[in-house]
């Protein structure tokens, strides 16, 4: 792994574990509304299939997790996230479950403290920002069941999301990755490098299933005002926001309001995103 890949990882896991982490857990309700109907495609995938013990791997605020120990009550779960203040929202919303548990672990080095007999892991958007992703995917590999399975949902290339692509353009110096491959949002759009990722990782029979679906960022009362709210805390720009300097967020929030004013109908704001769904087996 390069340097560039590796800071980059480090800086990310401080981000998460940090002001990023606390940002999204005090906003999970707008992530499971943005991300909601890619979650209904990851659950019906999943009914189809049968497992008794399953890890959300980068589990956020647990929606995922939650919506399988809704619907399995037969199966145990575990999430697992490297955001203290996400797994404790995660675990606030799910205190009510028996079949469910959240850790706050990084999934390169963790390893179940009992018999955990894992046979299926899931993912929603969750494993594209590892430092050393093969490093992490064979740790996974080597606490699950010989056959178990595998499932994550991953953004494919950015010209395919506007939501991302479309915010960043509105900056007066749209941030540039020095490596389309080092971890962020984007690290895994392209399948041949996920699926090298995989076998070097000891994951077999991998699959790329497409999925376009409406990213919901804006709604209520005053839908651009609520998505401008989105972007300006957990959206693509959040971060590069802090940069700018009174003049400069000024003019990008007028642009960002017209943007989303375009994308507004029927009192909802969504722009198209586009994901990989990514099944493997372990080997």
């Amino acid at each position: 792994m390069s340097g560039t890949k590796q800071g980059q990882g480090i800086l990310d896991k401080i981000a998460w574990q940090g002001s990023q982490g606390a940002n999204w857990a005090e906003n999970w309700r707008r992530t499971d509304r943005s991300f909601g109907i890619l979650t209904e495609n990851l659950l019906s995938r999943l009914r189809a299939l049968e497992f008794r013990e399953v890890l959300d791997v980068g589990c956020g605020a647990g929606e995922l997790s939650l919506a399988i120990a809704r619907n399995r009550p037969g199966v145990q779960v575990r999430g697992l996230d490297i955001s203290p203040q996400l797994v404790e929202a995660a675990q606030a919303r799910g205190d009510r479950f028996t079949n469910v548990t959240f850790v706050c672990e990084d999934a390169s080095t963790w390893k179940p403290d009992d018999s955990f007999a894992l046979d299926q892991l899931v993912s929603r958007h969750g494993v594209m920002f590892f430092d050393d992703p093969v490093a992490a995917f064979s740790n996974l590999a080597s606490v699950s069941a010989p056959a178990a399975g595998l499932m994550f949902s991953c953004f494919r290339e950015p010209s395919l999301n506007p939501f991302m692509s479309e915010v960043a353009r509105l900056l007066p110096e749209p941030p540039q990755s020095p490596d389309p491959r080092a971890p962020g949002p984007f690290a895994f759009a392209d399948a041949s490098y996920v699926e090298q990722i995989l076998s070097a990782a000891g994951w077999a029979d991998t699959t790329f299933s497409p999925v376009d679906f409406p990213m919901i960022v804006g709604a209520g009362e005053d839908p651009v005002a609520d998505a401008r709210e989105y972007f300006c805390t957990i959206g693509p720009a959040a971060r590069a926001l802090g940069q700018l300097d009174e003049e400069e967020r000024e003019a990008f929030l007028i642009k960002l309001d017209a943007l989303c004013g375009r994308h507004c109908r029927e009192g909802i704001v969504s722009l198209p995103a586009a994901a990989w769904v990514v099944t493997a087996q372990r080997g």
